[in-house]
């Protein structure tokens, strides 16, 4: 899977149609939708379509056609962001109307081509899945799993002291988790332990 960093642009014109397209992170999406209505206030459509990675591991999918017949635009891009295995991504066509109409079967190669168009021109960035491990660190063994922790490079995301120890939360990469795994285990019978790990720890443990 893939993901972009930034928003990218392409245009193209079809049959004195003219598409403008754009690919952009997730997090950008919204306000990029509004931008763009904002920035092309005579476009005839500003079709879209995304896939986002949810917290639940989840791919969840939508797309608009916004007024061209139905599944002629959106469903197109948002097959060519499967096809590209992108995910946490959106992409709109702007459409300006010529005044050819291109017919459903031109306005799916039409959009199809121009989501990807900015896709080619996009640099992409492989994506890894990470979820969250926590777990009790007893005083005694701070220092050996801070010393891994610097080592390794992994930075924790939130730490809580308790009595006897720390909890430690933690996301980890599922090649991370499974190193980390084996550097723990052997600290148990010292008092450390797992007090919830990530989805795909189960092909490890």
């Amino acid at each position: 899977m893939f993901i972009v960093n930034q928003i990218y642009t392409g245009s193209k014109e079809i049959k004195k149609s003219n598409f403008i397209s754009y690919l952009c992170p997730i997090n950008e999406f919204e306000t990029l939708h509004k931008k763009l209505k904002e920035d092309h206030p005579k476009a005839a459509h500003i079709v879209w379509a995304y896939r986002n990675y949810n917290k639940h591991f989840q791919i969840v999918e939508n797309s608009s056609d916004d007024g061209e017949p139905k599944s002629s635009s959106g469903p197109p891009c948002l097959d060519v962001l499967r096809g590209a295995n992108l995910i946490n991504t959106g992409v709109f066509v702007v459409r300006y109307f010529g005044g050819v109409k291109l017919g459903v079967g031109g306005l799916v190669r039409a959009y199809s081509s121009s989501a990807n168009l900015v896709i080619n021109n996009a640099n992409l960035i492989k994506f890894e899945v990470q979820d969250e491990c926590l777990f009790f660190i007893p005083f005694a063994l701070l220092a050996r799993f801070n010393h891994y922790f610097e080592k390794h490079g992994v930075k924790d995301e939130k730490k809580e002291f308790v009595e006897q120890g720390s909890i430690y939360t933690f996301k980890f990469k599922k090649e991370d988790f499974e190193e980390f795994f084996k550097f723990a285990k052997d600290f148990e019978i010292d008092g450390f332990y797992f007090l919830a790990v990530p989805i795909f720890a189960k092909e490890i443990i």
